[in-house]
């Protein structure tokens, strides 16, 4: 099943797989708290931090949702609590008149800068923009007909699964698929806001990864890095947190969103944690070469004349690592020595008339 996904792609040419670092998505979300000025500075905070991308979210309230005060069309619970959907998203929506300039200023700045598209005015916008991927929102993934149009661009896509169960994720990874997408993440998603570690499962991820066969990923909406970087251990190939100037700024997003520097602290972390998983090696490592001097060995542990024969008694395993390895002791035991020895010399091959093979053990 979806064999044609790809398990390296690449986005404005950073590579992304699991052979490469985890790729670090800050997303600003409505965190510019409808000032362009906010919006600069957090892209200038993303790179700084060491980020890979920056990613915002392009819709307006009308492309989002209805100018209604119906019950349907208010929020009775949570941050937003009391909110009309509209009044909401008219306050969080970053302006399309301002894409063009944050565009061009992340470029200049040497970021990478995507978006979630809300529906196809918002695709045609970024294409406009030549957007090096899209990203397909959690609550979203069940507009198939969009994820169709985003797949239609051939550019590489993310999509979060928050509130998805298996056939959703089924569906909206066949509609990629049937519109040409062969550049492909999941990420694993709790929609809530914020989120506890204990609810986001993450074996879940992993599953994903190989039900689904394809690269998978996290969303994280909890108030600290832990989660995320547990993510790296269990391959995650993308990490997206928030990110906000200042989480006390009052803003829709700001209060679980990570401040610059446990961003910064996120994309040094995640690194040390890929490096840590390495490869499969069971050689030496470079850390190691001294510390074999100081395994153990056979030494002797009295004085014999040459032609002695060696007993239990005349050898001992101890630190540190001259000799012949332990396993040897039993062979060792009942030869004749060569030349003499003292207490405190090391049991070394050439001192038998008969040193061990491979055969020997």
């Amino acid at each position: 099943m979806n064999n044609i996904f790809k398990k390296k792609i690449s986005i404005a040419g950073r590579a992304i797989g699991s052979d490469s670092p985890p790729y670090v998505i800050a997303e600003m979300s409505a965190n510019h708290n409808g000032d362009i000025r906010n919006a600069l500075r957090i892209i200038d905070a993303a790179k700084l931090s060491g980020a890979d991308a920056v990613k915002i979210q392009t819709y307006r309230p009308d492309t989002i949702t209805l100018k209604s005060n119906n019950p349907a069309f208010m929020i009775e619970k949570g941050l937003w609590a009391g909110r009309n959907l509209y009044d909401l998203y008219e306050e969080a929506h970053l302006p399309w008149e301002w894409h063009g300039k944050l565009f061009s200023y992340a470029r200049d700045v040497g970021i990478t800068i995507f978006s979630s598209p809300f529906d196809s005015t918002a695709v045609d916008l970024l294409e406009d923009l030549n957007a090096p991927a899209y990203k397909i929102a959690s609550f979203e993934m069940i507009d198939l007909p969009l994820i169709k149009y985003v797949a239609s661009t051939k550019k590489p896509l993310i999509i979060s699964t928050g509130m998805a169960n298996s056939e959703e994720i089924t569906e909206a990874i066949d509609a990629a698929s049937s519109a040409g997408c062969t550049e492909l993440v999941l990420l694993h998603c709790v929609s809530g806001y914020p989120t506890l570690s204990s609810d986001y499962n993450l074996r879940t991820m992993q599953d994903m990864g190989l039900r689904f066969n394809v690269m998978t990923g996290l969303s994280d909406h909890t108030l600290d890095n832990l989660t995320a970087l547990t993510s790296v251990a269990l391959g995650a190939v993308v990490i997206e947190k928030h990110v906000t100037l200042d989480r006390s700024r009052g803003g829709p997003d700001d209060s679980f969103s990570l401040e610059p520097p446990e961003l910064e602290k996120l994309c040094v972390d995640s690194l040390r944690a890929w490096e840590a998983l390495g490869k499969v090696d069971y050689g030496l490592k470079s850390g190691e070469k001294e510390s074999l001097l100081h395994r153990r060995s056979l030494y002797f542990v009295e004085s014999l004349a040459a032609g002695s024969v060696i007993t239990s008694k005349s050898i001992k395993s101890v630190r540190p690592g001259n000799g012949m390895l332990p396993k040897f002791f039993d062979y060792v035991v009942g030869q004749t020595l060569k030349s003499s020895v003292s207490y405190g010399d090391p049991v070394l091959e050439e001192l038998l008339y008969c040193p061990p093979t491979k055969k020997s053990l």
